[in-house]
Order: structure tokens, then sequence, then C-alpha cells
């Protein structure tokens, strides 16, 4: 979150990237360790010795294993990106002009609760659940099917998942408690064959909490704000300690 209050910053974006893509790994890996191992044994089994042959040039499977994974964090790498633009350059401004943080932070939950009912998501997640079928669906050979196949799962997985992540940057949820909830409601809606339904629960709750939102009954942003009224007693009393030590500074 740091990165995000410099977006500009030379040095901020790539952390950021680096950060998050490391975060996204990491919270993705229970629900693409099925995919990334079946893939695995389909590439080994089909090549013997442990090689395959492009352009009669020898690569190890593995090969192309790594190039499929790669691919898929390319994805969430610049998702990642995208939505820290997006928040600095939209979100931030439209809560500067209205002044309305909290229906602006409404409407995103509510947006990110009826995504989870649209026959996108079902789609996306219908070729999540089933790493067969995503395979019999997308297979393609060589190098470039590895990537093109990872950039697909990609693209499937942020089409399920992109509410979760667009709630952590614009709510400023980016914690080990936020992540560790939204892993787990990932890891069931891939794993479970009735994961729809893991959806649909979460996307009321997203709803029901953009409403409360909205109303002003509870804010929900993680972002700390200090009232005027504590901030300035503070900063008084920080310049009358700075008096005191400079006039025991004189009497010394």
């Amino acid at each position: 979150m740091v990165a995000m209050a410099t977006p500009y910053s030379p040095m901020s974006i790539p952390l950021f990237a680096a950060v998050w893509t490391a975060g996204m790994a990491a919270m993705m890996f229970p629900a693409i360790s099925p995919v990334i191992l079946l893939y695995n044994k389909l590439v080994k089994s089909s090549y013997s010795n442990t090689t395959l042959v492009v352009e009669g040039v020898k690569r190890p499977y593995s090969v192309k294993t790594a190039l499929f994974v790669g691919c898929y964090l390319a994805v969430w790498a610049l998702t990642g990106i995208v939505l820290l633009l997006s928040w600095s350059l939209l979100l931030n401004s439209a809560v500067a002009a209205t002044g309305l943080s909290s229906v602006v932070y409404g409407l995103i939950l509510l947006v990110a609760g009826a995504y989870q009912f649209s026959p996108l998501k079902a789609k996306c997640l219908g070729y999540c659940e089933s790493p067969m079928s995503f395979f019999m669906r997308r297979w393609r050979s060589g190098t470039a099917g590895a990537a093109t196949m990872g950039t697909y799962h990609g693209l499937y997985c942020l089409g399920c998942c992109w509410p979760y992540f667009l709630l952590m940057v614009a709510l400023g949820w980016m914690n080990i408690l936020w992540m560790a909830l939204f892993a787990g409601v990932i890891f069931g809606e891939k794993m479970w064959s009735r994961g729809i339904w893991i959806a649909r629960v979460a996307g009321i709750g997203l709803a029901i909490a953009g409403l409360i939102t909205i109303l002003g009954i509870v804010d929900i942003s993680g972002h700390a704000t200090m009232p005027s009224d504590q901030v300035m007693p503070n900063m008084d009393l920080q310049g009358f300690s700075e008096d005191q030590t400079s006039g025991n500074g004189m009497d010394m």
C-alpha cells in the first residue's frame, strides 16, 4: 500500500507489481496447483526420456510447465498494475471531487456483489472448476501452446476472482486477514463442484456490505483516517515539547 501513495515514483510500480504478484501466487496456489500438476503430468506423459523435441532442439518438459505458470502470473501482474493506476487516477479523484467516499466504496461493493451472479462469472468458474475440461477445450502443443494456455487460464481465473482483488486495492484490504479469507473463498469456488453457490453467498455478503456502507451505517474502508480534532492537539503538543527543549537548552 506504500506504493499506492506515490504511484508515479519510478520504483513504486515495479515494487508494487512484485509484491502483488507474490501475494497473488500465494493466494491462488491452493486453487491453481491441481491445474499445474495436471498439466505437468500431461506434458510429461507425452514424451519419453523427459525431453521433447521442438524444431530439432531438445528441451526439458519442465520448461513448458514454467512457461505455463509464468504466463498465468503475468496476467495477474498486469492486473495489479491496472488496479493500482485505476485507483490512483480514477477512484481517488472521484472520492476527492465528491467527498462521498462511503458512496463510492459502497458502489464498488455492490458491483462486486452483482458480478457474482453474472453469466460471465459462471462461465469462467466452469473452466476453473474442471482442469481436465479446460485442457480438453484449450489444449495447444509446443512452447507457444504452453504460453497460450497459461494466458487463457489466467484470464479465466481473472474472470472468476477480479472482484476480490479490486476490493483489496480499492478499499485498502490488502492485509493477511482479508487475503486469507478471499483465498479460502476462491479455493472453495474452484475445488467444489457447486462452487457457484459459494460465489453467490459471497455476492450477497458484498451487496449487503455495499448497502450499509452507502447508508453510512458502518465504514468498512481499510484506509485509516484521524479526525482533525485529534491531529491538532498532537501537533500542538509536539510544538510545545520543542519549545520546552529549546528553552531548557538556553537555560543551560
